[in-house]
């Protein structure tokens, strides 16, 4: 009960952030100017262009919507936790929470929760919003969009563990630089792999693949992508970056599940025992 009352607390605490507002601000912001740019390509058409381009071109587009929105709910659920374990021990305020009759394990995993539910409140507007939007101006939308959208919200758990793992050791500033920079090499990971299925070396393979380990946040929006994205994607030059590859296996999101639990074990093991 404890753990359910600190997660509704954090919730409520996060609904009032500032930079929540900015970033579903510029969620909405970004589904308007997708929603223009959509009508005007759909306009652009002209009345002998071919339904296969037609159709790629349109995916390509909502590739590039999903890429946005992926990219936007990661940084989003960074910049709202990296301030939550560290700020409040920095400051003094946990004192507040840690002096009641609340083991810290609850205190942590409760936290944890409210921010969970809060990604999952944006991830649902910003997703759906944008399949919504696709759906109804361009009468398409993206292959498996549950599992898509899924793995969307599993990346943002696996960066928001990050954030309060490094939250029980580091101040907020130290916190954001070092999530920010794992989630850059998972970036560089995740594209190390891809640049090896075209030049078939095994090597550049194998050092994506250990930055993937590090930092799987990469590797699961691939997945993700290879699910929703139509089955000639990446067809077109350009969007040929959003070409899948080197694909992640289901073991890798099986790995991710396990990294955020191992993740988040060890924040609650390590908050239990700092001196506050």
């Amino acid at each position: 009960m404890n753990t359910w009352i600190m997660a509704a607390i954090t919730f409520r605490e996060a609904a009032r952030k500032k930079i929540l507002w900015t970033a579903l601000l510029a969620g909405i912001g970004f589904l308007v100017v997708f929603g223009i740019g959509l009508r005007i390509q759909i306009a652009d058409f002209s009345a002998g262009t071919p339904p296969f381009v037609r159709y790629q071109i349109l995916s390509g587009m909502l590739m590039v919507g999903l890429y946005t929105v992926d990219l936007l709910a990661v940084v989003m659920a960074i910049l709202t936790s990296v301030d939550t374990i560290a700020g409040e021990i920095s400051s003094g305020t946990i004192h507040a929470i840690a002096t009641k009759p609340m083991a810290r394990w609850q205190i942590l995993v409760g936290k944890w929760l409210g921010f969970a539910g809060m990604l999952a409140v944006y991830v649902a507007i910003m997703f759906g919003g944008l399949v919504a939007v696709t759906f109804k101006m361009a009468d398409m939308s993206p292959q498996n969009p549950v599992q898509g959208g899924l793995l969307i919200y599993l990346e943002c758990l696996v960066a928001l563990s990050i954030c309060f793992l490094f939250g029980t050791w580091f101040s907020t500033l130290t916190n954001g630089v070092i999530v920010l920079g794992l989630h850059g090499l998972a970036f560089m990971g995740g594209w190390l792999e891809q640049m090896s299925g075209f030049t078939e070396g095994s090597r550049l393979a194998t050092v994506g693949i250990l930055a993937s380990l590090v930092m799987p946040t990469e590797a699961v929006w691939r997945r993700a992508a290879f699910l929703m994205e139509s089955p000639l994607a990446g067809s077109l030059p350009q969007f040929a970056i959003f070409t899948d590859v080197s694909i992640p296996s289901p073991a890798m999101i099986a790995y991710a599940v396990l990294y955020l639990l191992a993740v988040l074990g060890i924040a609650v093991y390590h908050f239990h025992q700092r001196d506050l």
